[in-house]
């Protein structure tokens, strides 16, 4: 039986805005990254989310991101190495705390956004998320783009990597994700994520914009937990990886 990590992005309502099906997708996964309050959440959502995480025995990862809020995290912004050091780190440690209070422990984690994109081909940004990581915990496992600078940063420091891929985004041939402020950069059909999902994690292989079939590695799957169709997504994706004798693991 193959087995694979299903990630989500979670945690990102502010104040009194709610985003996503935090409580219901809860069961569907194995894996939380949730936000730390700069790209998304704030300290109320962060202390409800990790409580669900728990209750749910799934596993618990910080998703630190840019300083956007307007922005949700997903433009780029012109940071220095040691501005990428501290704000990962910052936003480590204010997770974590939630964590700890609630006798948790932390596994995992995943840059956001602009910040991931940017860190999957800048090796210098790569080399400052993960330094902060590996001195904030070692044993703290990293989520990044399969193959990119990123993974390549966290192997070089002595990081445990999860290589992460994506059911509902295009890859372009390079094997990086296509913009979002392109049309095509999303997969809005349920039914043509899973498929994709599903090839990824047998195939071992991903077909790009361009109809170029390129090899992936597949540690850990993201589901995006903002998205209109999340909820109906987990559900479809857990269906039909148990029809095709793929399970989902809590791997804690």
């Amino acid at each position: 039986m193959e087995q694979i990590d299903l990630n989500c992005d979670i945690g990102e309502g502010f104040g009194t805005y709610n985003v996503g099906f935090d409580e219901e997708i809860m069961p569907y996964i194995s894996s939380a990254n949730i936000a730390c309050g700069l790209h998304a959440g704030d300290y109320t959502t962060m202390n409800k989310t990790v409580q669900l995480a728990l209750e749910n025995n799934v596993a618990i990862g910080a998703h630190p991101g840019l300083p956007d809020l307007q922005g949700f995290g997903r433009r780029k912004m012109a940071i220095s190495p040691q501005e990428a050091f501290e704000m990962v780190l910052y936003q480590i440690g204010a997770l974590h705390s939630f964590v700890i209070a609630h006798g948790g422990t932390l596994r995992h984690v995943k840059p956001h956004g602009a910040l991931y994109n940017m860190a999957a081909v800048d090796s210098k940004l790569a080399e400052a998320i993960t330094e902060a990581i590996y001195r904030f915990q070692p044993e703290l496992i990293l989520f990044g783009l399969a193959n990119s600078e990123l993974i390549k940063a966290g192997k070089k420091i002595g990081l445990q990597t999860a290589n992460e891929v994506f059911a509902d985004r295009t890859y372009q041939n390079d094997g990086t994700l296509t913009p979002r402020h392109q049309a095509n950069a999303l997969i809005h059909d349920v039914e043509q994520s899973v498929d994709q999902a599903i090839r990824i994690v047998k195939k071992r292989k991903v077909r790009t914009i361009e109809g170029i079939d390129i090899a992936v590695q597949a540690d850990t799957i993201c589901l995006h937990g903002d998205s209109p169709s999340a909820l109906h997504f987990a559900r479809m994706l857990n269906k039909k990886f148990t029809e095709e004798g793929i399970k989902i693991f809590k791997n804690k």
